[in-house]
């Protein structure tokens, strides 16, 4: 495995771990960064602090290297901006003016900032203390080892900035269907988010002599299957599920059986809008994991 692969791995790694939490906490959306590229960053609320019924402040404490361009106001909150030294330490803070204007714990809303990462690959935390009418909540545990936040009661928000070439996108809960000795093919299955519009164009793997996109979907009471020539749309900040039954990588002429339990490489090709190609390599466990629906229907073909 060369260097380049080996970065692209660690990319996918992270952004396949320490994810399942996030919505319960303050958090940016799914995706990374481009080294040295501009990245908003709207910092998702959801809820109050424990025991709370509204947000009344958000402090976004700046990590080292990011610099900051700008932050959006909200209507009926004063904005207040330190934008530290060259290093990218700074704060951001957004503070309700008025009682009526905090944000009720039932509602969702975004907190925007601009800015720039820094030119090389990395995992950036961002601290935050969000402020209610009763307490506070400082959302600024960052894990001693790694990046995964699995565990933490109170992680900061991640961000990856990922090098050049490697793709942003956001694979979760993914997994590829087991099979037996003489069994042709199979499917591998995955979410996927992209935080700017995309489409996933290749796949590859060792696994399998071939590896296709591919769609099922009933048609009167037939059940079709196509392949996706020209790609599988990811819109921007949408997650689309690859799952049995539907969209989903049919991996064919299969080079050996794979049993559960096994770990199969699996390389993403993706294209934007302005035709710029990344590439994502990831390492898919065989077996269903816990609480997927793993029941559709299978399909092979005949080469």
């Amino acid at each position: 495995m060369n260097a380049s692969t080996t970065l692209k791995t660690l990319a996918a790694c992270a952004m396949l771990t320490g994810v399942a939490a996030a919505s319960a906490h303050v958090s940016l959306p799914p995706g990374g960064a481009t080294v040295g590229s501009d990245y908003n960053a709207a910092f998702r609320v959801g809820h109050a602090c424990e025991g709370a019924k509204t947000t009344t402040g958000l402090a976004v404490r700046l990590p080292k290297g990011f610099v900051l361009s700008d932050a959006q106001a909200r209507k009926g909150w004063k904005l207040d901006v330190q934008k530290g030294g060259a290093g990218g330490d700074g704060e951001v803070r957004w503070t309700a003016e008025k009682p009526e204007n905090a944000l009720p714990g039932s509602e969702r809303a975004e907190f925007v900032l601009r800015g720039k990462v820094p030119a090389a690959p990395g995992t950036l935390w961002f601290k935050v203390l969000q402020t209610c009418d009763v307490g506070v909540a400082d959302w600024a545990e960052v894990p001693a080892s790694g990046n995964s936040t699995k565990g933490l009661k109170s992680p900061a928000a991640k961000l990856e900035v990922v090098a050049q070439g490697v793709a942003t996108v956001d694979v979760r809960d993914g997994w590829v269907r087991q099979s037996v000795p003489g069994q042709s093919g199979t499917g591998a299955f995955m979410k996927l988010t992209a935080p700017t519009g995309t489409k996933l164009v290749g796949i590859s793997t060792p696994a399998a002599g071939i590896a296709e996109v591919h769609e099922m979907k009933m048609e009167g009471d037939t059940m079709k299957m196509r392949e996706l020539t020209g790609g599988l749309d990811l819109p921007a900040g949408q997650t689309v599920e690859l799952k049995p039954g539907g969209y989903h990588v049919m991996m064919m002429d299969l080079k050996g059986p794979l049993a559960k339990g096994a770990s199969v490489p699996m390389t993403l090709k993706f294209e934007d809008a302005k035709g710029v190609k990344t590439a994502l390599d990831l390492a898919l466990p065989v077996g269903a994991p816990e609480g997927a629906d793993a029941a559709g229907p299978a399909h092979q073909h005949k080469h």
